[in-house]
């Protein structure tokens, strides 16, 4: 009988249990109502996430189309979709998405629609398509790339259904073309316009607007007739019309011939074979995925955290209450907690619900600039929104954890009488951060050492987590600078002190955001340098080559229309021949290299692994010093030049360029690289076999001479004579041009839409256009820091203003003007936006500082020689994260009611 009372004892914990958190929820409900300020403050906070989260939930969800959606729009009304891999026979999987060719060569030839028919069943119809073509296209004035292409005879009944016209008609001739809407407005084309095509020059007439469903981006449809032949892209897929049900023997006699089909039936279990599985839950990825939605929790957490923390000190009568009729500490905490699980399922049902209806409404947006392709139709992912649903509930349990477990250690006399029970910090809070911070610096840095994501992140968040436990402490710490402040300073650092555990999240939240701007700030700056310093230009800055696509081509432009145009639309100055070193015969291989001394060549290659004794040896060989492509046979850019382009493609001084030339008249060559020069003289080889290399026998001696450039392409110049010993020809193949100001994008648009006519030329300069230019990435970091400053700030503001109405009585009752307010809202913001900031800032850079370090150190041993990363600042960054604490402190003055509050009575 004993086990009776026990069951009886837990039934009764339980009903207690249900009781308090039911009474709970019925006054969290009640608070929520009566403080609605400070409830939508919070409900705000929670939405936004869960809104933003629900909508790429849903949107993701409905643009990921089911078997029977992607097959409608391959097929159309076809039967089946039949694609040749090879020229024996294949096995497939079930929906022929995978397949395996028995003969590894590649299909030899193009196959045609008759012989493809001749396979099937009698009074099966065919209709070849090629997709995926490249289109480059000009738009009137510029060369636009990145359009595709499809061919495919649209007016054949098996056509139908693979696109939606939307105005004209389907071309039904060589000389007509139809567009989507994207390449309507890419090359500004209307029905009745000439497209030109930018490689050939040949042009179309745009008959008809039609949409791809899985092609929203620029994109156009050709006649077969008037298409580029197959051959020189890729192979062409036939869509089949059968007379009848595709058998378990036409799918065998298909394979055998090396077709693999797909079809609305899929393959026989006893023909089809089951593929890997094309991707795999990447353990690495999974951890960075939960610790970044880790750090977003954490975020909203001390966001919400204060509002909780001001609710439980404006509840202190209320709680005492609870605790005099009888309610314990747990109680006391399911009171304050039932706010957070109030608050946050509120919070998730409406955002959820929001976000289903902005992912609704926002569907074609998605479709034409996110996914690019249609949706399969309006549904929701229920697990994620579940997911999603419940990290909101846990965000607003845990921001209120914190003031629940303050509300259960409350003084109840004082809570009586409306009075604030000093608060009490431990020491034990302090020690614990500095223990969490050593420690998240650590596994950064072993993060760092094991080349992992994951393993950095997780360093960087248990650091973050143990700054926010020390700065409670600090706060306190600074509170004591206060005698020496002025009045409004003091009280804004007083009020800091005294309310922590409001202040202190706000503070946590700023340092966050701002540390996680600074470290990828950082991050990203160092990573553009090292790039920059492994990436050298091939031209100098005021250079630029224009040469012929294909000089053997009988339909090649005269070079001597190019230099006007180039000095009209690239503001070019000098200009000299680019003349090329080429084989006596077209059929002929002919690479021209230099030969190096044994001595002076590095005796471990790059390309190979190495004992780490090796690599110690081959890291201190002087040999072996600078990038990897110094360790391995190059051949460098050749040319025919009697010194004219010489300064142009070199940038060399003129001393230099002086002494060059010289060896180029004395029937010498000059190149790049200084380690192939012995006694004035360079060896020079022509490769006509790829598997016979240049032996000492074959070479030629001949003057030469080094230019350091410091470029990034190797460069030979050849004299005419030492060309002419090594059996090569001369053949010019464009200009050299030096400009005032290297070209911006649409000189380059102006000078291809005047040489259009001329067929098809290539331009060479420094470097493009913007290419790895991180400063948008930048101001987006330091924008979203601004944003949760700002915001943080001005929580914290409010809070503290709505909490010291007696403060500001007070100040009213002995005089102080209606300015003090003004300055004491900007003193308490400018409390949380600079500490905050600061501490971010601090913790980011050394944050940065130890991944570095400890990357580099790993880099210190590799083999081929790696460079380390460069430590720079973005100074861009730091200067905006440096104003925003003094805006979210204007904005705090100029937002606050200067009108001091006079009442008689304070209860």
């Amino acid at each position: 009988m004993s086990g009776v009372p026990q069951r009886l004892s837990r039934r009764a914990r339980l009903a207690e249990a249900a009781g308090s958190w039911r009474a709970a929820l019925r006054i969290a409900r009640r608070e929520a109502k009566r403080a609605r300020g400070r409830t939508a403050l919070i409900l705000a906070m929670i939405i936004l996430p869960v809104l933003a989260l629900t909508f790429v939930a849903v949107s993701v969800e409905m643009a990921r189309l089911t078997p029977a959606e992607r097959l409608d729009r391959r097929l159309g009304v076809a039967d089946a979709e039949l694609r040749v891999v090879g020229n024996g026979p294949a096995r497939q999987s079930a929906d022929g998405d995978a397949w395996e060719s028995y003969d590894s060569e590649t299909v030899a030839e193009q196959v045609s629609a008759e012989e493809i028919r001749a396979l099937l069943p009698p009074g099966s119809r065919v209709l070849p398509i090629t997709r995926w073509l490249p289109f480059p296209a000009w738009d009137g004035q510029r060369f636009q790339n990145g359009i595709t292409a499809s061919a495919v005879d649209l007016t054949d009944p098996l056509g139908r259904g693979l696109v939606r016209v939307h105005a004209g008609r389907v071309p039904a001739g060589p000389d007509e073309i139809v567009v989507n809407p994207a390449a309507r407005r890419r090359l500004g084309a209307d029905l009745g316009d000439r497209v030109t095509a930018g490689d050939t020059g040949r042009s179309w007439t745009v008959v008809g607007v039609v949409e791809l469903p899985d092609e929203l981006g620029p994109a156009v449809i050709l006649h077969p007739d008037g298409a580029p032949p197959p051959e020189i892209y890729g192979g062409t897929v036939f869509l089949a019309d059968l007379p009848g049900p595709i058998t378990e023997d036409l799918f065998r006699h298909l394979n055998r011939n090396g077709v693999v089909v797909t079809a609305r039936a899929p393959a026989p279990p006893a023909v089809g074979f089951s593929p890997s599985p094309s991707w795999s839950l990447d353990a690495e990825e999974v951890g960075t995925s939960v610790l970044v939605a880790g750090l977003g929790l954490l975020e909203v957490v001390l966001l919400v955290g204060p509002a909780f923390a001001v609710g439980v000190r404006r509840r202190r009568r209320e709680l005492a209450l609870v605790a005099v009729a009888g309610g314990d500490a747990a109680q006391l905490r399911r009171v304050v907690l039932a706010d957070g699980v109030v608050l946050g399922c509120v919070g998730a049902a409406t955002g959820i619900a929001l976000g289903v209806i902005a992912a609704f409404a926002g569907r074609p947006l998605m479709e034409q600039f996110v996914f690019q392709h249609r949706f399969g139709g309006y549904r929701v992912w229920p697990a994620a929104l579940i997911v999603i649903a419940l990290v909101a509930v846990l965000a607003g349990v845990l921001a209120a954890l914190a003031p629940a477990w303050t509300a259960a250690r409350q003084d109840v006399v004082a809570g009586l009488a409306g009075r604030r029970t000093p608060p009490r910090h431990s020491r034990r809070w302090l020690i614990t951060g500095v223990l969490l911070a050593a420690g998240g610096a650590g596994v950064a840095a072993l993060g760092a050492v094991v080349t992992s994501q994951s393993v950095i992140l997780a360093g960087l968040v248990v650091g973050e987590f143990g700054l926010v436990c020390a700065t409670p402490t600090l706060v306190g710490l600074l509170a004591r600078l206060g005698r020496i402040l002025p009045l409004a300073p003091r009280i804004a650092l007083r009020d800091a002190s005294r309310n922590r555990s409001s202040a202190s999240p706000a503070i946590s939240a700023v340092m966050a955001a701002v540390a996680a701007s600074v470290a990828l700030g950082l991050l990203l700056a160092s990573e553009q340098a090292r790039i920059a310093e492994g990436h050298l230009p091939g031209l100098p800055s005021h250079s630029l080559l224009i040469t012929v696509a294909d000089p053997a081509d009988p339909k090649a432009p005269t070079l001597a229309a190019i230099p006007e145009a180039a000095r009209q639309h690239l503001g070019a100055e000098a200009v000299a021949p680019l003349v090329e070193a080429d084989c006596r015969s077209p059929s002929e291989l002919c690479l021209v290299t230099a030969r190096m001394p044994a001595e002076r060549a590095c005796p471990w290659r790059a390309d190979e692994p190495l004992s780490a004794a090796d690599r110690r040896r081959a890291r201190a060989d002087a040999r072996c010093q600078g990038p990897a492509d110094n360790h391995v046979t190059t051949y460098p850019r050749t040319i025919v030049d009697d010194g004219s382009a010489l300064p142009i493609i070199t940038g060399a001084a003129p001393d230099e360029v002086a002494a060059a030339r010289a060896t180029l008249q004395a029937g010498g060559a000059v190149l790049t690289d200084r380690r192939y020069l012995v006694d004035g003289q360079l060896k020079l080889g022509v490769e006509r076999d790829a598997e016979k290399p240049v032996s000492d026998a074959d070479t030629v001696a001949v003057p030469g001479h080094v230019l350091d450039t410091g470029l990034g392409t190797q460069w030979l110049l050849l004299s005419p004579a030492a060309a002419e010993r090594l059996g090569l020809t001369a053949r010019q193949t464009g200009w050299a041009f030096s400009v005032n100001e290297p070209a911006e994008r649409h000189q380059h648009d102006q000078f291809y839409a005047a040489t259009r006519s001329l067929g098809e030329l290539l331009v060479d300069t420094a470097g493009n256009w913007g290419s790895g230019d991180s400063t948008p990435l930048l101001l987006l970091l330091a924008g979203v820091s601004a944003v949760v400053t700002i915001g943080a700030a001005g929580i914290a503001t409010g809070l503290a203003a709505a909490e010291g109405r007696a403060d500001l009585s007070t100040l009213a009752a002995v005089g102080a003007g209606p300015g003090v307010r003004r300055l004491l809202s900007l003193c308490q913001a400018g409390v949380i936006a600079v500490l905050g900031s600061a501490l971010g800032i601090i913790a980011g850079f050394a944050a940065t500082v130890i991944i570095l370090l400890f990357t580099n150190q790993r880099y210190a041993d590799s083999w081929p020689i790696q460079p380390p990363y460069p430590l720079v600042i973005p100074w861009l960054t730091l200067g905006l994260l440096v104003v925003v604490p003094l805006v979210a402190m204007l904005g705090a003055a100029l937002f606050t009611r200067s009108r001091l509050p006079v009442e008689r009575r304070l209860d």
